[in-house]
């Protein structure tokens, strides 16, 4: 078996593994747009993509005011609901997946999702039993605070340099820094590839497969 040079590799779940980027900046601007404040552009709403939920409503509708922040989650919530069946794994997640496990990485999903969100789509079939272990912002703290691999290392008594983090944010790759872990960045996510060379990543891969490629032979 080829040597491994990290051991737990932690994914960023929406727009690195999940391809829901275009929905959630739908639902944002559609939310802000139902509670009155000025709707963001696509880029406003992207760039919150992988930040705690209220966090990102806040900061992509800055005139909307604290006390409406509970209808304007609310109302995300409803439109997100209703494109849920339009969503799914990017191809070729899963034998992405599949062929880490085979050698023997421990697996993570680190996520500005909810709890309850991420536990959804953990219970579906074809990933159950996937991941070894998971963390979601509304139980530690958002990106790009390290709470959330600070954790992780710590449940599976793993070295910050034997983990990778994967990412399609910025907010993701400062997480990284900031947990002393290396990182690799993907370009079909949310956040532009431009933003990340100040950040560092080990690699920028542009599609699934590429990530697979260089994971197997680097990671």
């Amino acid at each position: 078996m080829q040597t491994r040079n990290f051991d737990l590799i932690a994914f960023d779940w929406d727009g690195t593994l999940f391809d829901s980027t275009g929905i959630i900046v739908r639902c944002i601007q559609a939310a802000v747009r139902d509670v009155g404040g000025t709707v963001p552009t696509d880029k406003e709403a992207g760039y919150v993509i992988g930040l705690g939920l209220m966090q990102a409503l806040a900061h992509a509708a800055p005139d909307v005011p604290p006390e409406k922040y509970p209808q304007l989650g609310e109302r995300y919530r409803h439109h997100y609901a209703a494109h849920y069946d339009d969503l799914s794994l990017f191809d070729g997640v899963l034998p992405l997946l599949d062929a880490l496990k085979a050698r023997g990485h421990l697996l993570a999903v680190a996520t500005g999702k909810s709890r309850r969100g991420l536990d959804e789509v953990l219970r579906t079939v074809e990933l159950r039993g996937m991941f070894d272990g998971s963390r979601t912002a509304d139980e530690t703290a958002g990106k790009p605070d390290p709470r959330m691999l600070h954790e992780l290392m710590a449940e599976f008594d793993v070295a910050p340099e034997r983990v990778l983090m994967v990412g399609d944010t910025t907010h993701d790759l400062q997480m990284a820094l900031n947990a002393g872990c290396p990182s690799v960045g993907v370009s079909y996510g949310a956040h532009e590839p431009d933003s990340f060379a100040v950040l560092a990543p080990r690699h920028v891969a542009h599609s699934v497969p590429e990530l697979q490629d260089w994971l197997l032979a680097h990671g």
